[in-house]
């Protein structure tokens, strides 16, 4: 048996969802990344406590889409352990293209936030982009294992990055909290802020529609 594994390039199509309308009056524009087994319109509720004319939210849609057992509803993954480094060149040409449809004012504050597996997307298209931000929210999930220091040199000092995470996530025992914080201050140095909350691994909607 001669078993190949080739490669090929195509052109593909992938949704993405926003929230509110991008005016004149906009003041901040949230770049949101889901987690895993969440679809982006579903993730858009968590938003939906911010005022409106002020907050536009866009929200990518993973691409890799499966059932979830029992109830067979639909959800979405960003990476698997599999073509790794295929799956990130991907995401990181279909974030381009939201963006280039976007078209976002630069006058307007950007917020980078990822939950759960959306957490490494975010910041791997950070560290490659160089996107400026006014705060980056690291939501229960882990930081990748390959970005460093100077990765995110080119941040603004003004740059906020706030650390979330629930005391009791499923996913996230003591040493691996601790283990992330340590990491997100190397990478940031003074700009973390550590918000802990008593609860397990939820988005917390109260923290959100504090960050402004």
């Amino acid at each position: 048996m001669n078993s190949q594994e080739k490669e090929i390039i195509y052109n593909t199509q992938n949704s993405y969802s926003t929230l509110n309308q991008l005016t004149e009056r906009t003041k901040t524009v949230w770049f949101v990344c889901h987690g895993m087994g969440y679809l982006s319109h579903y993730f858009l509720k968590y938003f939906k406590g911010l005022n409106p004319e002020e907050n536009y939210i866009i929200a990518p849609q993973a691409p890799n889409k499966y059932y979830i057992q029992p109830k067979m509803h639909v959800g979405a993954n960003w990476l698997t352990r599999n073509d790794t480094e295929t799956g990130i060149i991907n995401i990181l040409n279909y974030f381009d293209a939201v963006f280039e449809a976007e078209q976002i004012p630069k006058d307007v504050d950007l917020v980078i936030l990822g939950y759960s597996q959306g957490v490494s997307v975010a910041m791997r298209y950070m560290a490659k982009r160089k996107l400026q931000c006014s705060q980056l929210i690291l939501h229960s999930g882990g930081i990748p294992k390959e970005l460093n220091v100077e990765d995110f040199e080119y941040l603004y000092e003004t740059t906020k990055v706030k650390l979330i995470y629930g005391t009791d996530d499923e996913y996230l025992d003591e040493t691996r909290i601790k283990q992330e914080y340590e990491r997100a201050t190397e990478l940031f140095g003074n700009s973390v802020i550590n918000l802990p909350f008593v609860g397990k691994h939820v988005v917390n909607v109260k923290y959100i529609n504090d960050l402004i």
